[in-house]
């Protein structure tokens, strides 16, 4: 007579375990650089928020650029309650950088307090290549760039 055994060997309790330990593995790695990716699209849409504001600003003020952007923020981007911040939860600040600095990097992507996330405006000038822009477009043309988590620079201009 024989006896039969119910069961799974050790082989196959060990090889189910390691592929479920590959699938765990993978899953781990790609969601990081997923969140990564979904919140740099966040900011490119909020950058393209900020362009759209400053459309709405030069309709209502003959073509003019803001001057006090601290103003223009809280006027234009700010309205009906509605947030304007990252999305890591920290504020956007309007930063000034002159068309002839380097293109942002990493290290810019924060204040020197690391509390704001900065978009740095460039007037007179329009979106080059590789984070980088160009100079001597028109007083009334301005060139928004942002730092991107997952690395380069995203520019939209007016």
């Amino acid at each position: 007579m024989k006896k039969l055994n119910k069961g799974f060997t050790i082989i196959e309790v060990v090889l189910v375990l390691a592929i479920a330990g590959l699938i765990f593995l993978m899953v781990f790695i790609a969601l990081p650089a997923l969140q990564r990716s979904q919140r740099d699209s966040q900011r490119e849409q909020d950058l393209s928020r900020v362009q759209t504001a400053i459309s709405k600003y030069q309709s209502n003020n003959r073509n003019q650029l803001p001057t006090n952007w601290a103003t223009f923020t809280s006027g234009y981007l700010s309205v009906g309650g509605d947030e304007f911040v990252d999305p890591s939860g920290k504020d956007y600040t309007l930063t000034e950088l002159a068309s002839s600095a380097a293109a942002p990097s990493n290290k810019d992507m924060v204040d020197s307090a690391q509390t704001n996330v900065r978009i740095f405006y460039t007037t007179g000038a329009t979106c080059g290549t590789d984070g980088a822009v160009t100079a001597g477009q028109g007083a009334r043309k301005v060139a928004l760039r942002m730092v991107l988590e997952g690395g380069g620079v995203a520019c939209v201009n007016n």
